[in-house]
C-alpha cells in the first residue's frame, strides 16, 4: 500500500482500541494459519487417500501441490485487487469461497475432482493471504508494535505448516481422509463472523487499475516453469521440459519488461535490486522449500516404515510446531544481538543442523533423536521465516511495502509447492534406485512396489513369506530415500544461510522504524 493509502486509513486505525487491534490480529493470524495448515495437512492423509481414490503418482503430486501453485500464481494479482475493492471485503469473500471449496474437496469421489477442489482452494486462499498482512500493517502505526504483530503473523504461517500433519493425524485417527478438509468450515465461520466485527476496512483511495495482461503473464511464467521442473524430475528431461521452461522464461522476461514501463506495475521489480530484499526472499523460500518437502514425505515414513498411526505420527512431529511458535519469544533478542542478516543466517544454520541430525537419527531405532532433530528444525525455520518477513518489509521503501509483502507471500507459497513437488519427486527417484526386491517376488508385487511403498502395502498380504520380504525391502528403500533427501535439504538450507549472511545487512542497533521514506 502506498503513502496516500496509509494516510487515508490512519485515522480509522488510530480510533481502534489496543485490545481490539490485538483481537483483530488474532483473527488474521487464525486465517493465515489455516491456509498454511491446508498446505501440509494432506501429508498424513496420503496413505488413506491413496487407498480410497487410487490416484496415480502424478495425480498424487498434483493433489499435494496444486493448492500452493494456485496461491503463488495469484497472490500478487489478488493483492492489487484487495487494494482496489477493499482488503477486508476481499478477505471475507475469499473466506466464504474457501469454506465452500473445502466441502467439495472433503467429499470428492475421484482424484480428478479432488485436484479441481484443491485448485479452487488455492484460488480462494490467494484472496485471503495478501489481505491479512496488509491489514496488519494498517492496524499498527507504532513501529515496535507492528514488528511484534508481523512476528506473530509470521509465526502463525510457519506454525500452520507444522500443525498440518498433527491436525491431519488427529482427524484420521477417527474419521475418513476428507475430514482434513471439512474441519476448515468452522474455522472459516469464525474468521468471517469475527472479521465483520473486528477488522477495519482499508483500500487505496486512488483505486489503481489492475493490469490483467500482467496477471496473465505472471501465471504463464510460474505454471510452465513449475511444470518443467516436475516433468524433468518425475519423468525425464525432454522436449516437453525444454518447451515448458522456454515458455515460462519468455513470459517472465516479458512480464519484467512490462512492469518497468507501467506507471502502476502489478509488481515493482525494482525491489529486487535491493540485496537485503533479495537475500531475505532467497532465505525464506529455501527454508520453507526444505521444511514443506520434509513434512510431506517424512509423515509417510512414520506411517509406512515405522508403522505409526496417523495421530501418533502427528504427535512425533509436534515438537516442530511448538518450537516454531516459541521463536516469538527469542526473535527480539536475536535481532538486538546479531542484526537481521546474521540472525536469519543463524536460524537457517540451526535448521540445517537439525536436518543433519534427523538424517542420522533415522538410521537408529527409537524416537529421541528424531524428536530432537525436529525441534531444532522447527526453531531454526521459525526464526528464519519470522525475521525474513521482517527484513522483506523493512528493506523496501514505505510506499512499496504492499508489493514487498506480496512477493514475500508468493515466495512462501511457491517454496511450499516446490518443496513438495521437487523433494517429493527426488525422494521417489531415490526410492526406485534403492529398491531391490527378493528373487521370486511375483510380478504384480514388483509393479506395486515400483509404483510406491503405499501401493505395495495396499495390494499385499504381509502374512506370506515372499510378500513380507518384498515389504521389508521396499521399506528399507523408502527409509534410505528419505534419509538421502533430508541430507540434500540440509545442504540447501546451509547454502541459504550463507546467502543471508552475505546479502542481508546486520546493524545491531537499529532505529525503531526502519522503513525507508
Amino acid at each position: 500500500m502506498d503513502d496516500v493509502a496509509s494516510a487515508s486509513v490512519r485515522g480509522s486505525t488510530n480510533a481502534l482500541s489496543a485490545r481490539r487491534r490485538w483481537a483483530a490480529l488474532a483473527v488474521l493470524t487464525l486465517a493465515v494459519t489455516l491456509l498454511a495448515i491446508d498446505g501440509t495437512v494432506l501429508a498424513l492423509a496420503v496413505p488413506s487417500l491413496t487407498a480410497a481414490l487410487e490416484p496415480t503418482t502424478t495425480q498424487l503430486l498434483w493433489i499435494g501441490d496444486i493448492y500452493s501453485f494456485a496461491l503463488a500464481g495469484l497472490l500478487v494479482t489478488m493483492g492489487n485487487l484487495a487494494d482496489r475493492i477493499g482488503r477486508r471485503r476481499l478477505l471475507l469473500i475469499g473466506s466464504v469461497a474457501f469454506g465452500l471449496s473445502s466441502a467439495i474437496a472433503a467429499f470428492a469421489p475421484t482424484a480428478e475432482l479432488l485436484i479441481a477442489a484443491r485448485l479452487l482452494l488455492g484460488i480462494s486462499g490467494a484472496t485471503i493471504m495478501p489481505s491479512t498482512l496488509s491489514i496488519v500493517r494498517n492496524l499498527f502505526d507504532d513501529p515496535q508494535q507492528r514488528t511484534r504483530a508481523i512476528a506473530i503473523w509470521s509465526a502463525g504461517a510457519t506454525a500452520g505448516a507444522a500443525l498440518g500433519p498433527l491436525a491431519g493425524g488427529a482427524l484420521l485417527e477417527h474419521f475418513w481422509w476428507g475430514s482434513v478438509f471439512l474441519v476448515n468450515l468452522p474455522v472459516m465461520v469464525i474468521v468471517v463472523v469475527l472479521g465483520l466485527w473486528l477488522l477495519p476496512e482499508s483500500r487505496n483511495p486512488q483505486r489503481p487499475t489492475i493490469d490483467w495482461p500482467s496477471a496473465a503473464l505472471s501465471l504463464l511464467a510460474i505454471v510452465p516453469l513449475v511444470y518443467a521442473v516436475k516433468h524433468t524430475i518425475s519423468a525425464q528431461f525432454d522436449g516437453q521440459s525444454i518447451a515448458a521452461a522456454g515458455i515460462g522464461l519468455l513470459a517472465a522476461a516479458i512480464f519484467v519488461r512490462r512492469q518497468r514501463r507501467l506507471p502502476q506495475p502489478l509488481l515493482d521489480v525494482e525491489l529486487f535490486a535491493n540485496p537485503a530484499f533479495t537475500g531475505a526472499i532467497a532465505a525464506a523460500g529455501t527454508a520453507i522449500f526444505a521444511f514443506s518437502g520434509l513434512l510431506f514425505f517424512f509423515s509417510q515414513y512414520l506411517q509406512l516404515v515405522r508403522d505409526l498411526s496417523p495421530l501418533k505420527a502427528g504427535l512425533v512431529e509436534l515438537p516442530t510446531t511448538i518450537a516454531s511458535i516459541g521463536v516469538v519469544v527469542v526473535v527480539a533478542i536475536l535481532m538486538r544481538r546479531l542484526g537481521p542478516g546474521r540472525a536469519i543466517a543463524a536460524g537457517l544454520a540451526t535448521a540445517a543442523a537439525g536436518l543433519a541430525l534427523l538424517t542420522l537419527a533415522l538410521g537408529h531405532d527409537g524416537y529421541v533423536g528424531i524428536v530432537i532433530g525436529l525441534t531444532i528444525i522447527g526453531l531454526g525455520v521459525g526464526v528464519a521465516m519470522t525475521l525474513s518477513n521482517e527484513a522483506v518489509v523493512t528493506a523496501a521503501p514505505k510506499g512499496r511495502a504492499g508489493a514487498a509483502a506480496s512477493v514475500a507471500e508468493t515466495t512462501y507459497e511457491l517454496g511450499l509447492a516446490l518443496g513438495i513437488a521437487v523433494l517429493g519427486s527426488v525422494q521417489a527417484i531415490i526410492y526406485g534406485w534403492n529398491l531391490t526386491l527378493p528373487s521370486g517376488t511375483p510380478e504384480n508385487l514388483r509393479d506395486a512396489a515400483s509404483e510406491s511403498l503405499a501401493v505395495l502395502l495396499r495390494h499385499s498380504d504381509s502374512s506370506e513369506a515372499l510378500t513380507s520380504g518384498a515389504i521389508t525391502a521396499a521399506q528399507d528403500a523408502f527409509a534410505g530415500s528419505v534419509q538421502t533427501t533430508i541430507g540434500i535439504s540440509s545442504v540447501l538450507v546451509l547454502l541459504a544461510a550463507v546467502i543471508a549472511w552475505r546479502l542481508i545487512p546486520s546493524p545491531r542497533h537499529r532505529h525503531a522504524d526502519q522503513t525507508h521514506p
